[in-house]
């Protein structure tokens, strides 16, 4: 919400500068989001007269202006508007000078052969509105040569974010009395005396949906003149971000943002009949005055004439029975809307406005006469006319709840005693009633005030959170117990694990683009969300890969030579019961150099399948998996390479992990050139361990017998996977053979075509007494006999 000092200033009596009322602001809960000076950027511009004004000789638009600073030495200016003359009082940027419009900087230049020393500007390109058809005009007796800055004078703009719980300081007034509470200043009375009907309401109003809109109260103001509002009420709805319209919408949009009290003004000539707060209709639709037509819900609430629907109650007004320059009389509404019917309404129609920012976080019930009175008081001085009599539809909520506060919360919930007398005092200028037993009744416009720990919260924020010391919480004696759970620790060690591997972690959106989702869905049910963030991150993502392979898409497009990324996180699945189902996931991606050229190995190489099976294995044995017992399987998914891919199982169905090449069509489709390696680890599925020391390392006793090799070369089917003979191998003998590994691979010359053969290195550990003859025989034996099951023949 934005507002300018010197609208604060129209309702807070205060001496406060505007860094002080600033700070504060930001101690009340009240976040300064910016504080903004327009005068700042014109202190390069100075208040000068024209002296002469002559035609160009090169140009007949042209002027060449004889401009006095005040200082006796004139200077020549090219200047385009048509009311440059002799005379006029202007602004003049000299050189040096940078327009706020644009940016640019101005320079001594010749404009068609003529030399100018810098320009006179219009309003436009000063930032201070729209005007550009002249130059400024100023008055006769401005100070020449003064800095145009000074002579506007300092009028800085805040820019506060609120909370979605403080509905009252969605109005400057109600911002002024946090401050007045605070003690910069004292809140001045609102100027809204009662105005009384000359003559009864010529429109009938009623409402006919009390659940949604339970009071509206209206009247007519006939005779009126709609032109331009005064420059102080355009200046502090430009201050606020406002585009000023007319006289009779300023003053609407006006005390919306000065009291936060939304209201409407109809054109009488555009309605017929009464006008009633109701239900919409099936198949009823509202051209809005952003331009747009809405198709309405039967629960919406609208407002609506015998001709039909001309508002979407609460939310924005409409274009068919607006106010224009022709207007003469209206019919004012301030109404009393339900938050939730707003809120619920605007989500439907994805449609934003001020109006229902305040309204559906709760404005003030009981505003609603003197709301009606400052309208009609500001319409009567600005634009004229006469006023009828008020007309009420309805009642509004204005029951007042009553909270049983203690004191002495204060010091146990805020960690600050504060004084009875200093609390009484902060709450009664927050507008709260203590009677003597303290009991405290909540004003009307702080629907979030529910119970004793806000009222302490009131106290202490008023008081001073910067007051409250910094208290350590205690701390039992000794070791502290460990209090992450066992994914928790799961995630920590799998984290540590991939950044000491030189992985770099991302962190990248939950949420993603129907069509990427889609491309990952491997035939499960996307979970898409009914009010996204955006319409392009509108599902959410059920794997993390996409993410990554758009993060390191930007990367290399960026010039990086090698990216490895990785993310832990969870991807999201529509459950059986419909429900969203979580799952834990880990993803890798590998692109671009995985060894860069150098004297020693020649080219670059790129990264291929075998380094992301080396990052699923090591990551999987991080994580706790039985790495020794996982089988290869191929399936990956669509996504990825088939001749280039598999998948890591514990048994048939148990999918641990996927890895292996990018498929080239899902590389094209994140705009990815060249080989890029994935994995894909599903942390979920990993069996715990049993055991509180889950992760614990078992206790290393060095071997006291000296351990043996063995080499061993099978001839088996080209189709064979090695892994399968390698695990086959390992297991014929598991107390004698400690590890085993394949290091040759060879078909050729004496290999029978079809076949291939696999050289196994097996290491032998001896316990109690060094391996005899014997003991060797037969272990080969059993290796032989393990690979034999595979087709495996001992090669001769």
């Amino acid at each position: 919400m934005k507002f300018s000092l010197s609208w604060l200033k129209s309702v807070l009596d205060t001496k406060a500068d505007a860094r002080t009322i600033a700070e504060k602001l930001t101690s009340l809960g009240l976040e300064i989001e910016s504080v903004e000076d327009a005068s700042a950027a014109l202190k390069s511009f100075r208040v000068a007269r024209v002296l002469t004004a002559e035609k160009h000789p090169q140009a007949d638009k042209l002027q060449v202006l004889s401009v006095d600073l005040g200082d006796g030495n004139p200077l020549q200016v090219v200047c385009g508007a048509p009311n440059a003359r002799a005379g006029l009082v202007g602004v003049l940027g000299l050189p040096g000078a940078v327009v706020p419009a644009n940016g640019m900087e101005l320079r001594k230049s010749a404009i068609r052969g003529v030399e100018s020393n810098g320009m006179m500007c219009s309003t436009r390109e000063l930032g201070l509105g729209e005007e550009h058809d002249g130059i400024i005009e100023l008055p006769e007796d401005a100070p020449l040569g003064a800095t145009f800055a000074d002579y506007l004078g300092s009028d800085p703009v805040f820019d506060v974010a609120i909370t979605p719980n403080r509905p009252d300081c969605m109005g400057v007034h109600g911002i002024a009395r946090d401050l007045a509470a605070a003690g910069l200043g004292v809140v001045k009375p609102i100027e809204a005396a009662p105005v009384a009907g000359s003559f009864p309401c010529p429109v009938k109003v009623r409402t006919d949906d009390p659940e949604g809109c339970p009071a509206f109260f209206g009247r007519v103001i006939r005779g009126v003149r709609n032109g331009p509002s005064p420059k102080w009420l355009q200046d502090y709805l430009k201050s606020a971000g406002q585009r000023p319209i007319s006289a009779l919408v300023d003053i609407t949009n006006y005390v919306m943002l000065g009291y936060g009290r939304p209201a409407h003004a109809y054109d009488m000539a555009k309605l017929s009949g009464a006008v009633v707060a109701r239900k919409a209709r099936e198949g009823e639709t509202c051209l809005a005055l952003n331009g747009k037509e809405y198709a309405l819900q039967p629960w919406m609430t609208v407002i609506a004439d015998d001709a039909g629907v001309h508002d979407i109650a609460g939310i924005m007004g409409g274009e068919d029975s607006g106010c224009s320059d022709e207007t003469t009389d209206v019919l004012l509404e301030v109404a009393y809307f339900d938050p939730a019917s707003i809120a619920r309404t605007g989500q439907a129609l994805s449609l934003a406005s001020d109006a229902r920012g305040r309204f559906e976080r709760g404005v003030d019930p009981a505003f609603l006469d003197t709301g009606l009175d400052l309208l009609t008081t500001l319409i009567l001085e600005i634009c004229g006319g006469e006023a009828s009599e008020v007309v009420r539809a309805g009642q509004p909520p204005l029951a007042r709840k009553t909270v049983a506060y203690d004191p002495a919360l204060a010091g146990n919930l805020g960690g600050i005693d504060v004084a009875n007398g200093e609390q009484k005092r902060i709450l009664t200028a927050l507008g709260f009633e203590v009677a003597d037993d303290w009991t405290v009744t909540v004003p009307t416009w702080r629907p979030d005030v529910d119970g004793a720990p806000d009222i302490v919260e009131e106290v202490i924020r008023v008081h001073g959170l910067d007051a409250v010391p910094s208290t350590p919480l205690p701390r039992a004696d000794g070791v502290a117990k460990p209090t992450a759970t066992p994914v928790q620790t799961l995630e920590r060690r799998v984290r540590r694990a991939a950044a000491s591997r030189g992985l770099h972690e991302a962190i990248t959106w939950s949420f993603l683009p129907e069509k990427e989702a889609a491309h990952f869905a491997d035939d499960e049910a996307l979970w898409s969300l009914a009010n996204p963030i955006s319409e392009d991150l509108k599902v959410m993502r059920p794997s993390l890969l996409p993410g990554l392979l758009s993060a390191a898409q930007r990367n290399l497009h960026r010039g990086a030579t090698s990216v490895r990324l990785f993310e832990i996180g969870r991807r999201y699945l529509r459950g059986t019961s419909g429900a969203s189902d979580e799952k834990l996931s880990l993803a890798v991606v590998l692109a671009g150099e995985s060894v860069s050229r150098g004297w020693a190995n020649g080219k670059a190489k790129a990264f291929d399948a075998f380094d992301a099976k080396a990052e699923t294995l090591a990551l999987l044995a991080e994580a706790g998996a039985p790495v020794d017992n996982l089988l290869v399987m191929g399936e990956a998914g669509s996504q990825f390479h088939p001749g280039q891919s598999a998948t890591l199982r514990l048994g048939p169905k148990q999918v641990l992990a996927r890895f292996g090449m990018l498929h080239p069509s899902t590389a094209k489709a994140f705009d990815l050139d060249g080989p890029v390696a994935v994995v894909e680890l599903f942390l979920d599925r990993i069996p715990p361990r049993k055991g509180p020391g889950q992760f614990a390392r078992p206790h290393f006793a060095p071997p006291a017998l000296q351990a043996v090799t063995r080499d061993f070369a099978f001839l088996v089917e080209a189709s064979v996977p090695a892994g399968d003979l390698l695990r086959a191998v390992k297991g014929a003998d598991k107390q004698a053979i400690v590890s085993a590994r394949i290091f040759d691979d060879f078909r050729g010359a004496g290999v029978p075509e079809g076949q291939k053969s696999l050289a196994i290195e097996i290491t032998l550990q001896p316990v109690e007494k060094s391996f005899d003859e014997a003991t060797l025989k037969a272990i080969s034996d059993k290796v032989v006999a393990a690979a034999a099951k595979l087709g495996g023949v001992l090669r001769g």
